[in-house]
């Protein structure tokens, strides 16, 4: 079941206008050109935006992601027809030999229950052919990142065209061992609606995850830092032997 803010359809819509910035999808475009990736399986793609970059410069793309709302607004941006849309996650793919697999933003996080998340590894690696490889980002438990999560250092205001202003924020709710618990809240101004979304996210030390890839038959060939967040994330390239 996806969170609120991917599924509810009113905060689907708004999604890109509140995420403007993905600088974080250069580093993904730049490992498909690194990778020579002619298919690349998108997992968690929500709206469809690095589906569609890659589409745009040649790749032949499948998008996967649980929640519904997010997909109807990926399959009605230009260029949708050339992707193909998934409903579903890791663990319901089709067969499929892709180059690359990708996990962008807090799609591996998001992945809280160690049997869904050994579950969704098993996905990936029975949809990459020999040789394939999965790349995605988890944030360095060390950093806290956590420690920004409060309305003081996430309130905006964002002036969206037909919508109007809509206010954001985020607040920490919860801390349990590496499960953290987040919600997000949006005020409609044309409206006054009140939003809310709350996420629960498992930060992963460096070892374990790669730990987690061996386990369910992967090659931990490197990790990275995210070049926009430096110091902040690992960034996890791992292969299907063969």
């Amino acid at each position: 079941m996806a969170d609120p803010i991917f599924e509810h359809p009113r905060l689907a819509a708004i999604y890109d206008a509140l995420e403007a910035d993905r600088a974080d999808l250069a580093a993904y475009l730049a490992m498909a050109e690194e990778f020579a990736a002619h298919t690349v399986l998108d997992i968690g793609c929500g709206t469809g935006t690095l589906a569609l970059l890659l589409t745009a410069r040649g790749h032949t793309v499948t998008g996967v992601d649980p929640a519904a709302a997010s997909l109807r607004v990926a399959r009605a941006k230009p260029g949708a027809d050339a992707v193909r849309w998934l409903h579903g996650d890791a663990t319901t793919l089709p067969a499929m030999r892709a180059d690359l697999a990708t996990m962008t933003g807090n799609v591996a996080q998001a992945i809280t229950d160690p049997a869904e998340w050994a579950a969704s590894l098993r996905g990936v690696h029975a949809a990459l052919r020999p040789g394939g490889r999965l790349v995605f980002e988890t944030r360095d438990p060390a950093f806290r990142g956590w420690r920004a999560w409060n309305r003081a250092d996430s309130h905006r205001v964002t002036e969206i065209p037909g919508v109007g202003e809509v206010r954001s924020w985020v607040e920490l709710l919860d801390i349990r061992g590496p499960l953290v618990t987040l919600r997000w809240h949006w005020v409609f101004a044309a409206d006054g609606e009140v939003l809310t979304s709350d996420s629960t996210l498992r930060f992963r030390e460096r070892e374990e995850v790669a730990e987690s890839l061996r386990a369910n038959g992967f090659r931990v060939d490197e990790v990275r830092d995210a070049p926009d967040r430096p110091g902040r994330e690992f960034v996890f390239l791992a292969a299907r032997p063969g």
